[in-house]
């Protein structure tokens, strides 16, 4: 289950010495790079020959944290996008260029260890129509950003809305919704019920960070999620 402008990323397979179907990278820019331009036919880009361009900076889980979590990194990885945009009767290229941090546990599942645990910060520039700044990202509704993480899964279905809090991210206070599923472990068949936690995208500097999360729900591993969200850190472009 993808948001309609979602663009998978090459799958690839890495086998590890205690898990297996670790996956590459989620694919998530795509989803997020150019949905707040649709409508923004008053972007300030309507002279000059150049495309405009707009790239986002990183943001990333502090080793600390990671060491407490026993969350790994698995992939950094950027999507640059582009659309003709057109103003004052004149069409310009704009590109947006994301940034999504992957990180993955392994869990037991089945007597089996998988790499079915995944957290994810997505980073997507700031966008200026006429000095308003505009998130992208919020075009999204909360179960629309749910979809997308859950492209790490297969054959997902019964996605509920449960409960809600409020953590830390960036030094801003960040919602987040918990929803849960039932999906199949990717490339083993193995279903389960996930639990997924999504967050509101948090301002920092010119960009917006989305941090995002899921896991089979017998695994338990919402605080750690929480421990994830507050110790992702942001570098500037």
């Amino acid at each position: 289950m993808r948001s309609g402008e979602t663009r998978d990323s090459d799958d690839e397979n890495r086998s590890t010495t205690d898990a297996t179907t670790r996956r590459g990278a989620l694919g998530l820019a795509g989803a997020v790079g150019l949905a707040g331009l649709a409508g923004c036919t008053a972007l300030d880009v309507a002279t000059g020959g150049e495309p405009a361009e707009f790239t986002a900076g990183t943001a990333t889980v502090a080793d600390g944290t990671l060491s407490d979590t026993g969350y790994e990194l698995n992939d950094v990885s950027e999507e640059t996008l582009s659309r003709e945009v057109e103003a004052a009767g004149q069409t310009r290229e704009v590109r947006v260029t994301n940034t999504v941090a992957e990180y993955d546990k392994a869990v037991e599942l089945f007597g089996e260890r998988y790499q079915a645990a995944v957290f994810a910060a997505v980073t997507t520039p700031r966008i200026e129509v006429l000095g308003q700044a505009l998130n992208p990202v919020a075009e999204f509704s909360t179960r629309e950003r749910a979809e997308i993480i859950l492209n790490r899964f297969e054959n997902v279905g019964d996605l509920e809305r449960g409960s809600e809090y409020t953590t830390t991210v960036l030094e801003s206070d960040a919602d987040v919704v918990v929803y849960t599923a039932q999906g199949e472990i990717e490339g083993t068949g193995a279903s389960t019920e996930l639990e997924l936690h999504i967050g509101e995208p948090v301002s920092v500097d010119d960009d917006f960070v989305l941090p995002l999360a899921a896991y089979p729900a017998a695994f338990s591993d919402g605080e750690n999620v929480r421990l994830m969200m507050n110790g992702i850190e942001h570098e500037s472009d």
